[in-house]
């Protein structure tokens, strides 16, 4: 599926966020005032054959790019920037399934935020297409990060604690290498306050692409 869109048909442009789960993202992006998209609503479901696993293990790595569709998150977004109106799967990650689904209207919005742990995987995908405003990966340490997903993963009942106990101390592990594979894609590592001080400038058209660190074009 393409995610190509000729400069003559954008009218809107996309701030990827990601970061590792727990770090925030969802409620920066709230707190932003901007239209949000929810990445995570375009994982796959339960039974597809497709889906990785933990090494050594029959979990599912839901923590996997694998685990998620990124063709029809691309697409979506595609469809977002051109016309503000696309329809998207409703998630229920407690269920591993899709529960049906929804149309999401911007409207006429110039900016609006995709947040998810996989936004980095489509950073030059959306480049590429022309419609990147700006990617950002939200760090607030692991410790920190472990405890806000245990205990929302937790109170929303998404998995098992076994489950949660055992993602939960292999992410925080891990946290490092996320953050450090998330940058290399092409989004720039940042704490809550700067991350809003980008999205604001996003939304003015301010923010410039940055390629290897370098400012390559100003909105």
């Amino acid at each position: 599926m393409s995610s190509h869109l000729p400069n003559s048909v954008t009218t809107a442009r996309v701030v990827l966020l990601c970061g590792p789960s727990g770090s925030g993202k969802s409620l920066l992006a709230a707190r932003s005032g901007l239209p949000v998209l929810r990445l995570d609503d375009f994982y796959k479901e339960g039974d597809d054959p497709t889906l990785p696993q933990v090494a050594g293990s029959s979990d599912i790595d839901w923590d996997h790019p694998l685990s998620w569709d990124a063709d029809a998150a691309v697409a979506a977004i595609a469809q977002l920037c051109g016309t503000g109106r696309t329809s998207v799967p409703v998630y229920d990650i407690s269920l591993s399934a899709r529960t049906g689904s929804e149309t999401v209207d911007f409207g006429g919005t110039p900016v609006f935020i995709a947040e998810g742990i996989f936004a980095a995987e489509i950073v030059q995908r959306c480049r590429e297409a022309g419609v990147l405003a700006d990617a950002l990966c939200l760090s607030r340490g692991a410790v920190t990060t472990f405890r806000r997903r245990f205990l929302r993963d937790l109170r929303e009942g998404r998995k098992s604690v076994p489950f949660l106990l055992r993602r939960g101390w292999r992410l925080m592990r891990d946290e490092r290498a996320i953050v450090t594979r998330q940058t290399a894609l092409g989004a720039y590592a940042c704490d809550r306050d700067e991350a809003l001080g980008r999205l604001a400038a996003a939304a003015v058209h301010s923010v410039p692409e940055v390629v290897d660190g370098l400012r390559v074009r100003e909105a």
